[in-house]
């Protein structure tokens, strides 16, 4: 049977034709042949030009999710099955495996789909329809992977639980895929160990994306008076205790991470110098410029403040408010390490946010190094939506 043809308006697609892998429902002039949604498709430009093909899902906004740019390619188990082993051998190369992302979506040409693995454990999210039904074959030819080079995963857990999915008309999913297991999973990373919660832990329990801004901020840590704001389960404070920091305070909203944090600075002996505290960051800076306290190191590792395009202006406040309150607890001379994790709060418009912050502030920055998001996590030039962390490190000076 012929494969069903997306083609795509006069004028449009101008992000694919650049490198993207997205084509949107405004940019289609017709679907000819017929296709379930999930199903691949070939697309073509207005003259007949073959672009590629992907996974079409017309109940979403992204209509087709590209998986390659090359005419004629099937896309059978033999197509996965050789992506995955691509995403592993990037990874062998790249970076310490023990613990990362194994899979990256569309940066690993596998749109729609992440794996994490922690320790023994692989973590999945699906968040497309077309790669969903690929899943278990992705798993398991990751599990056989990894088996061949003498390492065993004794369990998966799904966490595709997120709301995006239901944008692409599936339901929300999390559960064992296979036999259950321990979700409480300990790793160690940067010389800290961690329990990750891989059933409850926010997205898929651990954020390993700032593995190498963990110990780049290690340095500036010794001997220092530190606060860690939005510390999740603890990564930045604990770094912090690690290198010798005399004092720690971690600050998150939820009562479940700090709790957390709490037990991970027992299980690396820092109970004594590491301490956590449930708070609210917007009210409790504030609080704490109020009472005089004063930071040697000063570290903002915020959730994402926006997840589209409409929200962008609000999230410039916070990121703005954070950082001018941040700012004004740094000592002088002392450092701010912070960051977005928001795709939509693009390079520029981050750095614009900080540099007002700290004329509101009346602080000076000296850039001590600009950071993204680690290796296992790949960014794909022309397909920005793989890149979306900013992490500077500042030292604050007064007005000299």
């Amino acid at each position: 049977m012929d494969q069903a043809v997306v083609t795509l308006k006069k004028g449009e697609g101008r992000t694919l034709k650049a490198g993207g892998l997205w084509v949107y429902d405004n940019e289609i002039d017709s679907v000819a042949g017929n296709p379930r949604d999930g199903d691949v498709v070939e697309v073509r430009d207005f003259d007949g030009y073959c672009m590629g093909s992907g996974f079409l899902n017309r109940r979403s906004k992204i209509t087709v999710r590209m998986l390659s740019r090359k005419k004629g390619v099937v896309i059978d188990e033999t197509f996965i099955r050789r992506r995955v082993r691509d995403a592993w051998e990037y990874r062998r190369e790249t970076v310490d495996t023990s613990c990362c992302r194994v899979i990256f979506g569309e940066a690993d040409f596998l749109p729609g789909i992440v794996v994490d693995k922690f320790s023994d454990v692989l973590v999945v999210e699906s968040l497309a329809l077309g790669i969903d039904r690929w899943k278990l074959i992705i798993v398991e030819a990751l599990k056989e992977i990894l088996a061949g080079e003498g390492i065993l995963i004794r369990g998966v857990y799904e966490r595709s639980d997120a709301k995006v999915r239901l944008q692409e008309g599936m339901e929300r999913s999390k559960g064992f895929i296979g036999e259950p297991f321990d979700t409480k999973v300990e790793i160690r990373e940067n010389g800290v160990r961690y329990l990750v919660d891989v059933e409850d832990g926010q997205k898929t329990g651990f954020f390993l994306d700032q593995k190498n801004n963990r110990a780049a901020v290690q340095r500036l840590c010794k001997g220092k008076k530190v606060l860690d704001c939005f510390t999740h389960t603890g990564s930045f404070a604990l770094n912090a205790g690690i290198a010798g920091a005399r004092d720690v305070l971690g600050v998150d909203a939820s009562r479940l991470a700090v709790d957390q944090a709490t037990e991970n600075a027992a299980m690396n002996g820092l109970q004594d110098r590491v301490r956590f505290q449930c708070a609210d960051v917007f009210e409790l800076l504030p609080q704490l410029e109020a009472r005089g306290e004063i930071y040697d190191v000063v570290i903002l590792d915020p959730p994402a403040f926006t997840k589209s395009r409409n929200s962008v202006k609000n999230a410039v406040k916070g990121y703005r408010e954070i950082n001018l309150r941040g700012m004004k607890l740094v000592r002088d001379g002392g450092y701010l390490a912070t960051c977005s994790c928001s795709h939509f709060m693009d390079p520029e418009l981050f750095a614009r946010t900080i540099r007002e912050a700290a004329a509101g502030a009346h602080r000076r920055l000296r850039q001590v190094e600009f950071r993204t998001q680690g290796p296992d996590h790949p960014i794909l030039w022309a397909a920005d939506q793989s890149y979306y962390l900013k992490f500077y490190i500042f030292q604050v000076v007064e007005e000299r």
